[in-house]
């Protein structure tokens, strides 16, 4: 009976018309978005629309949450779930939002923070790194899509670099594909290293977040340098091409 009612809901909203101002925020702050189709780019507002309608943006350090960091952050989570349900993100609630890196209480002195995920449904980042990611979508390096990649992953409960996939056959090949990739960069694996930041290599939950940025933001070169883990990716972010990969896999 909730999820009826929670699809009811979000339908009403999705079909409510877009704000006239989004389109200015989204060609300043969302380039990727000009290269949607026209069903994709109808798809991605009505998940930016939902996801603003429920979740809750608090603002830290001195930031003010304006209608711009709103539609923008919206759009970069949107982008992660474009072509699943926007439901992956149902243990989310609530966004921090920092001007600036800040200071996290367990970091090392002198190591400022960027961004975080928290199983209990929160996400924070800081809002310089937002802007930066997002406006340079081809340097594979994009800090809210690092974050929503780790929603993804913690709605199990666990920061584990496997989300809830789409088959149960599905999971062994997926385990292959990112514990060989895994590795490869560990041993600074050059081709790699050319697509994928070294960060990734701290453990396998970053190597996924690290692996979805190269995905949406250089898939061309994901797919030519590390085949099996792009045809994974690709299997999982957009399932209606499932089974068909840009690039061949090995």
């Amino acid at each position: 009976m909730l999820g009826w009612l929670r699809r009811r809901r979000r339908k009403r909203i999705r079909e409510a018309p877009v704000p006239e101002t989004w389109a200015a925020i989204l060609a300043e702050n969302a380039p990727f978005v000009a290269r949607l189709s026209e069903a994709e780019r109808a798809r991605l507002h009505g998940h930016i629309q939902v996801f603003l309608a429920e979740k809750h943006f608090i603002p830290a350090g001195g930031m003010e949450i304006t209608e711009e960091v709103q539609v923008t952050i919206a759009a970069a989570a949107a982008r992660v779930v474009l072509h699943l349900d926007i439901g992956r993100y149902d243990r989310l609630t609530e966004i921090v939002v920092y001007p600036g890196a800040y200071k996290h209480p367990d970091a090392a002195e002198g190591v400022a923070t960027l961004g975080e995920a928290h199983t209990w449904g929160t996400v924070v980042l800081a809002w310089d790194a937002v802007l930066d990611g997002m406006r340079h979508p081809r340097d594979g390096h994009d800090t809210a899509v690092h974050e929503f990649a780790h929603v993804l992953d913690g709605a199990s409960g666990s920061f584990d670099g496997a989300p809830s996939l789409h088959a149960s056959e599905h999971y062994r090949p997926w385990a292959a594909a990112m514990q060989r990739n895994f590795l490869r960069l560990r041993r600074g694996d050059r081709a790699l290293r050319r697509v994928l930041r070294d960060y990734g290599a701290t453990n396998e939950a970053e190597f996924f977040a690290v692996a979805t940025e190269a995905y949406f933001e250089r898939p061309d070169e994901l797919a030519a340098r590390a085949p099996a883990l792009f045809a994974e990716l690709e299997r999982f972010y957009h399932p209606k091409r499932r089974g068909k990969p840009r690039r061949p896999a090995p």
